[in-house]
């Protein structure tokens, strides 16, 4: 099936036309301005034929929408209607459907949502300790991102060793600036380290990932620090940025820690301890390891990160080859008389987009 896929950012809109397993047309808006700029869609459009389905990258599908879904009114009015689950890009996505509502109207759309692939965690893992009422007053659970590049991530990995994901353990690593990890089981997402919102679990770019509640509310109550700046601040002046003083990217933060940076140095080990610690728990969540994955910006592109968190996993039996220094795409990069085999894959969110658009269409 051809398969338009439309994946609107926080300013940002990708598209990319992929047809089977091969991407056969790609571009990206810089900066898009919504449901009324429409030319440099339109233009991209233009030049392709035999389009026969849209698939939409969302990233929240609430409570209610934990498979992707063919797009009907309905569904708009719903995903409008949960839009504050995700501030930043739901709005966007939205927007993006109801551009190409306009532009090509007689095909049909599907939301894909990146929330789906953790849907089904098992309540141990999805469930806060929190009063039963307010759970279910306000659909408080974990829910987990970056569904589609795990699920991806972990079926090509699965393809890189030769062996059925069904038959596998899997910590899937998805690094960039934005950052999550998924343990699989059977081919199934059993924990996640981001939860209600993409704010928890690790440490990431601009963003702080977990933190001691009580200490948040301490400085709510006596640091004179107001509910607004507290939000600004987790999710674009903490994490690698807040503690090194760079941009944030892991790139400047390397560079500033190679001169010398004492501020830099303390954020990467920071950044590393806690992956570290994470994939720990995330294998204990998977009752083992047999694959561990690497993907995303950092992932497919930092040897350095992959190289530190394989010496601090070297007591589950990780242990890299020299072809780790130059991989940057799919890879098997395990090395000799290590247990657990590590691979690199190279993110395509957009494959998955389509192959999830294919499987609702084809039903």
């Amino acid at each position: 099936m051809r398969v338009l896929v439309v994946n609107a950012g926080s300013s940002s809109l990708k598209l990319a036309v992929i047809d089977g397993r091969h991407q056969v047309a790609a571009t990206t808006v810089e900066r898009w301005e919504g449901v009324d700029h429409l030319e440099p869609i339109s233009g991209f459009v233009e030049e392709v034929d035999n389009l026969e389905a849209i698939g939409h990258r969302i990233v929240h599908g609430g409570p209610r929408l934990t498979e992707s879904v063919r797009i009907d009114d309905d569904v708009l009015d719903y995903l409008d209607s949960i839009e504050d689950l995700a501030p930043l890009h739901n709005p966007r996505a939205l927007a993006g459907i109801r551009a190409l509502r306009q532009l090509l109207p007689g095909i049909p759309e599907v939301a894909c949502f990146d929330t789906t692939f953790h849907s089904h965690l098992p309540s141990a893992a999805r469930t806060y300790a929190l009063p039963k009422a307010w759970n279910e007053r306000w659909n408080l659970r974990r829910y987990g991102f970056h569904g589609l590049s795990h699920a991806y991530a972990v079926r090509r990995g699965a393809e890189l060793i030769a062996r059925d994901l069904s038959d596998l353990r899997v910590v899937s690593c998805h690094l960039g600036a934005g950052a999550s990890l998924a343990a699989v089981r059977e081919g199934r997402s059993v924990d996640t380290t981001m939860g209600f919102t993409p704010l928890e679990g690790l440490v990431m770019a601009t963003r702080s990932g977990s933190v001691d509640p009580g200490l948040l509310l301490w400085l709510l109550e006596h640091g004179d620090v107001s509910a607004s700046e507290l939000g600004q601040t987790l999710e674009h002046d903490a994490g690698l940025k807040g503690l090194s003083g760079t941009s944030g990217d892991l790139r400047d933060v390397l560079v500033a820690r190679n001169r010398g940076d004492t501020d830099a140095a303390l954020a990467c080990d920071v950044f590393i301890h806690r992956l570290t610690r994470e994939i720990g728990a995330m294998t204990a969540s998977a009752a083992g390891l047999d694959l561990l994955v690497f993907t995303g910006g950092i992932g497919e592109h930092s040897p350095e990160v992959r190289a530190l968190v394989a010496e601090g996993l070297g007591f589950l039996g990780v242990r890299l080859a020299d072809l780790n220094a130059d991989a940057t795409s799919d890879a098997d990069i395990t090395g000799d008389g290590a247990s657990v085999r590590t691979v690199v894959v190279e993110a395509s969110e957009a494959s998955e987009i389509a192959r999830e658009t294919s499987r609702v269409i084809s039903q």
